[in-house]
């Protein structure tokens, strides 16, 4: 017997996601060969990841999110934004909400297609010999470039992410550049194993590593651009530690639909 799932496609920035409203629980988010086949673009839907809103206690909603390979993943900031729109389109909020997601609460408001969303403190990085490592809700590794338009993002990307300092539980790869008053970056995301339009983790990285390659504390505003679009990143340094931290930027639905699964 056929079986239908109704979803919802959003994108933030280039950055695109199956989402469902699963707080009937109807969905089996153990069966991770479904969620793979969902986000394949040929015969799925097609995204670079999945996500199910669901009922939790003590917040509007839970996010759960799931790579594009199945897996159930680490946090991603544009499916942050995505989801709040979501919810928003939903009617389960209305500018303001506080959720509950895989590394703890976010907050968040919504002004037409504009999100701004909280993100976790950061209190430690490293280095891998030039390049900054720290986790913004997943594990990013930065790199300042020039030339970044002419890198080959899936060779040189790829080739970090699987080293053997990251092959066994993988890292997002981005590449980052100056650009007038802002930066350009570009990301190789794991669980994707390619490049993608925009990474909200990675920005966020990234524009700490601008902070911490300056030197300064302070409150920062920086300008992010990726391939998909314009990212906002604001937050408050002290030493190495970054608190106060948002990513702000578009979530837009581009459809929604019912796929039959046979």
């Amino acid at each position: 017997m056929s079986k239908e799932i109704k979803f919802y496609k959003y994108q933030g920035a280039g950055n695109d996601f199956v989402l469902i409203d699963n707080r009937n629980s109807a969905f089996n988010a153990k069966d991770n060969d479904l969620i793979k086949h969902l986000c394949d673009r040929r015969f799925g839907i097609g995204g670079d990841g999945l996500m199910l809103l669901q009922d939790t206690k003590n917040f509007d909603f839970e996010m759960v999110y799931y790579n594009a390979d199945g897996n159930e993943g680490t946090m991603c900031g544009n499916g942050g934004r995505c989801i709040v729109a979501f919810a928003r389109d939903l009617d389960i909020i209305q500018n303001k909400t506080a959720f509950l997601a895989v590394d703890g609460p976010h907050d968040a408001d919504i002004h037409d297609n504009q999100v701004h969303l909280g993100m976790i403190p950061v209190n430690e990085h490293h280095r891998d010999g030039e390049a900054y490592v720290m986790n913004t809700g997943s594990p990013h590794f930065v790199k300042f470039v020039e030339g970044l338009n002419d890198i080959n993002m899936f060779k040189e990307g790829y080739a970090i992410r699987n080293n053997p300092t990251y092959i066994e539980k993988g890292i997002n790869v981005n590449f980052i550049e100056k650009e007038g008053e802002g930066y350009f970056v570009r990301t190789f995301e794991r669980g994707v194993e390619d490049e993608t339009y925009a990474c909200g983790t990675g920005a966020v990285a990234s524009a700490m590593s601008v902070a911490l390659k300056e030197g300064k504390d302070g409150d920062f505003n920086i300008p992010i651009r990726v391939i998909g679009g314009q990212l906002q990143i604001s937050f408050h340094k002290k030493g190495s530690s970054f608190s106060n931290v948002f990513l702000t930027g578009p979530a837009l639905q581009v459809f929604q639909g019912a796929i039959k699964l046979s």
